[in-house]
């Protein structure tokens, strides 16, 4: 299969870009180490492949509505 006709297809499933589903895999996978791990922001986003902090900081926000620290404080205050 082509690249494009790929493109075409999985964002017909999925509703995102492949890049798109891969940034949100990792984003995911970061607030999981965060909340349920209790692992740290620069290391979660670290481990998930971000070399940047406010990168991964920006994207999360976007994809959960808060950014990591906030979201942590929250999890925490329910817990």
């Amino acid at each position: 299969m082509r690249e494009p006709a790929f493109h075409k297809h999985f964002r017909a499933i999925t509703t995102l870009s492949p890049l798109q589903f891969q940034k949100q895999l990792r984003l995911i996978e970061a607030r999981r180490l965060m909340l349920l791990e209790g692992t740290k922001i620069a290391e979660a986003a670290h481990a998930v492949g971000y070399a940047s902090v406010t990168q991964f900081t920006r994207e999360y926000g976007r994809l959960f509505n808060v950014p990591p620290g906030r979201d942590i404080r929250i999890e925490n205050a329910v817990a």
